[in-house]
């Protein structure tokens, strides 16, 4: 008998009896069962050794047997309920619940922070959406970007606590000439499919990867020896190694998807390999064949709760409330910020008096006294003057600048992020102010990026999530999909993109990237907002959760240190 069939069977008789212990016989429970005494007697047996019964049978012909309840037909509901949360089934929960959302919050409150299931060590962790694509090649997010890093691996990568460039597929290489370098990849790399990694996986990727603005100057790459990889390029390049660790070079399975941009299951070789991902809940499971250090954690479960906060990862973090945490111990500022992208092509801002009244109207002074706390729910927000935090090229505005015109103002930003819709509330109500009208168009992050409708779009609002701490980190944002091309004045472009080359082809120059942000402030491509607050809580048994610049943690680093 199936346990659901069971539990009817239970319902009935606890609702025939009212739920009173009493005096019955196995023909009456029959009768109420609908089944014949010889089933009667097993299913009896199975509510017992469940515990949701006891029975004593009479002795003797004409008495008796004793029935008495140790569970309620609510009791069992929740039961039910628990192990559906347990599998991630929470619509099915809800449902056993009877739609009682905050039975549901406390039974998935019981389910999150760290655990030890048949041996394995699960942590799991709350967040306020899906993962829709993770494919390296594809604009990403933020959480996506972090996402990727724990499956993939490029040929070099960036140490986190060094910020220097280290060996991760490759464990060596040598410019043999600034034109044409050779990386040296590590034997027997296995992909999470059990497949052999070799040249010709990294080969295929970078055919696609060469199609990107950043890795242009790629020529040719080819494989004169085994486990050998020579890349040519049309330019010289002293810093390719550091030009390797960016997301869009993650190595793939040559038979990958890579034209894909709604890949949930991809493959790759790194500490992680995906075993779940829908609309509730992202699953990854440690490589027992990983190259590198195996995992400590066994798995890293990820909810789907729109109740819970963005900027913080708490595991057993408690819903709708998230209160008394200490900025200066456990929080720091992201590497990158909110801004205003004004297209100064075919917007209104090609016009220099929109421009000059957008950079003196939507400050973020101007619209963060406009937004509401209670709105903003666990972002804690501070005014940007720069790009990067501690960078400060936002010009000084004396007032703000008269209105050109009554017009309608278009304004795009990414759907489904918790901050970006009250902000653009106060964009709204600033421009009213002065007559003038503002359109709202939310946008996936692939439209965003790809271009879609961007000669129609006045402003994008958006962010930038840096990978690390190093200057050069920010080009990847400011060349990826050409998003800021395709809005900016060529000839602007082209200077900085020509800086960027002079500084990869002479190893003694320095970074052009504080200029670059300069520029792009203070030409008024880029009006940055806001800098925020974001971290993890790392009070409790998990070691070694330190905040990276995404504002997650490196999973394969965290261990759980018993409790005593």
């Amino acid at each position: 008998m199936s346990s659901q069939r069971l539990k009817l069977q239970f319902q009935r008789l606890y609702n025939h009896f009212s739920g009173e212990d009493c005096e019955t016989n196995l023909h009456d429970i029959a009768e109420v069962l609908f089944c014949t005494r010889r089933n009667v007697r097993m299913v009896i047996n199975k509510m017992v050794d469940k515990g949701w019964i006891d029975w004593h049978p009479a002795v003797g012909r004409g008495k008796q047997s004793k029935l008495i309840f140790h569970s309620t037909d609510s009791e069992l509901q929740y039961m039910h309920a628990r192990r559906l949360v347990a599998e991630g089934k929470l619509e099915p929960a809800l449902e056993a619940l009877g739609n009682n959302a905050d039975k549901l919050a406390q039974l998935i409150q019981e389910q999150l922070g760290h655990t030890t299931s048949q041996g394995k060590q699960i942590v799991r962790l709350p967040y306020y959406r899906a993962f829709s694509n993770l494919n390296p090649l594809h604009p990403l997010r933020r959480s996506e970007q972090h996402l990727v890093r724990q499956i993939f691996n490029g040929l070099t990568r960036i140490n986190e606590e060094k910020e220097e460039v280290e060996g991760d597929l490759a464990h060596h290489w040598e410019a043999l000439s600034p034109r044409h370098w050779r990386f040296y990849i590590r034997p027997a790399v296995r992909f999470h499919d059990g497949k052999l990694l070799d040249c010709n996986d990294i080969i295929t990727t970078f055919e696609y990867v060469k199609k990107h603005r950043l890795f242009r100057h790629i020529k040719k790459v080819e494989s004169p020896y085994v486990n050998t990889i020579d890349i040519h390029l049309s330019s010289d390049d002293h810093r390719l190694p550091e030009l390797l660790t960016n997301l869009q070079a993650m190595i793939q399975p040559s038979d990958s998807d890579f034209d894909n941009d709604n890949v949930l299951f991809p493959t790759g070789s790194g500490p992680y390999k995906i075993i779940q991902n829908d609309k509730q809940r992202f699953k990854l499971e440690a490589f027992d064949q990983y190259f590198g250090f195996r995992a400590l954690i066994d798995v890293v479960d990820i909810w789907m709760l729109s109740e819970v906060a963005a900027c913080y990862l708490q595991p057993g973090t408690e819903i709708n409330q998230l209160s008394g945490w200490n900025v200066s111990a456990r929080m720091q500022l992201d590497e990158g910020c909110n801004y205003l992208l004004f297209n100064r092509l075919t917007g209104l801002t090609n016009n220099d008096d929109w421009l000059d009244y957008f950079q003196s109207r939507l400050t973020s002074l101007n619209i963060l006294r406009l937004l509401n706390q209670d709105d903003l729910g666990d972002f804690r927000l501070i005014n940007a003057y720069g790009i990067l935090p501690g960078w400060a090229h936002v010009p000084f505005q004396s007032g703000s600048k008269p209105v050109p015109a009554k017009r309608t103002v278009t304004l795009a930003f990414p759907r489904q992020h918790p901050v970006y819709p009250q902000i653009a509330e106060a964009i709204r109500t600033l421009l009213a102010e002065d007559g003038v009208k503002l359109k709202v168009l939310e946008l996936s992050t692939m439209d965003i990026w790809s271009g879609k409708h961007a000669d129609k779009i006045d402003i994008w609002l958006g962010g930038m999530s840096l990978m690390n701490y190093r200057d050069d980190a920010i080009l990847s944002w400011y060349f990826n999909f050409d998003h800021i091309a395709r809005v900016m004045p060529k000839e602007e472009f082209d200077e900085l993109e020509q800086a960027v080359m002079r500084w990869r082809a002479d190893p003694e120059k320095t970074s052009p990237c504080q200029d670059i942000g300069a520029r792009l402030v203070q030409s008024g491509q880029i009006l940055p907002l806001f800098h925020n607050w974001h971290g993890v809580d790392d009070s409790g048994v998990l070691q070694g959760m330190q905040s990276n610049s995404m504002g997650w943690f490196d999973f394969k680093s965290v261990w759980m240190k018993p409790e005593h």
